[in-house]
């Protein structure tokens, strides 16, 4: 058995695959996905060593000289980046409900270093979007929650403190994660953020700045941002969200915006089916899709009853409560009706979506829960 494989990575109708050298057959499932992703981007082989049983990533002169010379193509078409946008279709997970044109905008902007962000009602899937695009990619991902932090400086900056009287500094994640090439970082509920977070990132988000300064003072020192890296906000914009502020506009300025979609209520039974399928009824995932679509559709009317909708984080959670033994009433009176006001007795919010969703619990029962196929695996936990 021969110790080593070569392989060439290449893009194809059906999506990412790698080659092997000098047969042209499909090796792509020796390396994991990131590991491929990366090789394409940058214009690199993959070489796997079937003694360790491992994969990594090579040079292209690290390939043998007389399999790995390219036909001739044109330039853009050579270009790993273009390539990789143009086919991002085949990288974008099952599991996420999000328009092939917005997923390409989202992979193009990461892989360009863009700043972009992610706008929409709460619970539609954007901090989901964001996380899913490093995984697809392969990049470096770096979290911070700047709706939850209440000293932006020693999140973004670091802290100064006195050890054995000399004056310390200690630099934060954030610092070390703009100092990571290619690395993809996400500002969570940037709209909750203080205004001194924002202050702090004009710099940092400017694309003819791109640096960070550790001090007020002019003479402090700067940290530049790695190449490669982008910056995802998600922000909760319009009057029902409590706590969150106007953007400023030169904040606001500094990053391309996709809108993202509340989903349709085919596009919600289509996703829980995707993670409840196996453990949940078919019917017990149309009422909960169904309940939800009600409230969106009398939430977006203009004479509307309700101030706010039944989020797709509501639907999955009421669907967790379900394949854990709840009924439909009891799930979504702990999942759901919090949510809504109760003021005005029988007249409140609260009280119309209770008769909404009554009119669906008569038709699902516990037992739905157990009424899948024989030989469905159990879902997994």
């Amino acid at each position: 058995m021969k110790k080593e494989t070569f392989g060439i990575v290449e893009l194809t109708a059906k999506g990412v695959v790698v080659k092997e050298v000098g047969t042209g057959n499909d090796i792509t499932s020796l390396f994991r996905t990131d590991m491929i992703n990366l090789a394409l981007q940058n214009l690199e082989g993959l070489k796997f060593n079937h003694e360790t049983n491992r994969g990594k990533r090579v040079p292209m002169s690290e390939i043998p000289a007389e399999t790995h010379i390219p036909t001739p193509a044109p330039a853009k078409e050579m270009d790993p980046i273009f390539e990789l946008i143009k086919n991002s279709a085949s990288i974008k997970p099952s599991d996420l409900e999000m328009s092939d044109v917005k997923w390409k905008y989202l992979v193009r902007s990461a892989v360009r270093g863009k700043n972009i962000m992610m706008v929409g009602p709460a619970g539609c899937g954007k901090t989901q979007a964001a996380k899913a695009l490093p995984v697809a990619t392969g990049h470096p991902f770096f979290y911070f929650n700047l709706g939850a932090t209440q000293d932006p400086r020693a999140t973004l900056i670091g802290n100064t403190h006195f050890k054995d009287g000399q004056t310390i500094f200690d630099s934060s994640a954030f610092v070390k994660a703009i100092q990571t090439d290619n690395a993809v970082i996400l500002l969570d509920e940037l709209s909750r953020a203080h205004p001194e977070a924002w202050n702090i990132l004009m710099t940092v988000l400017d694309e003819g700045q791109r640096y960070l300064r550790l001090d007020e003072d002019v003479n402090a020192p700067l940290i530049k941002v790695a190449p490669g890296v982008s910056f995802i906000a998600t922000a909760n914009i319009g009057t029902e969200y409590t706590s969150t502020r106007v953007l400023d506009r030169a904040l606001m300025d500094r990053f391309e915006i996709i809108e993202v979609d509340i989903l349709s209520k085919e596009q919600e039974e289509i996703l829980l089916t995707k993670r409840y399928g196996n453990v949940l009824s078919a019917k017990q995932l149309h009422a909960v899709s169904d309940i939800a679509s009600v409230t969106r559709k009398e939430w977006r009317s203009e004479s509307g009853k309700l101030t706010t909708m039944i989020s797709t984080r509501m639907t999955v959670r009421i669907c967790e409560l379900l394949a854990d033994g709840f009924d439909l009433l009891e799930a979504t009176e702990v999942a759901v009706l919090p949510f809504f006001d109760a003021a005005g007795g029988a007249d409140s919010e609260r009280t119309f979506v209770k008769q909404i969703i009554q009119k669906y619990a008569a038709e699902t029962s516990i037992e739905d829960i157990f009424n899948i196929d024989e030989g469905t695996e159990a879902h997994p936990f």
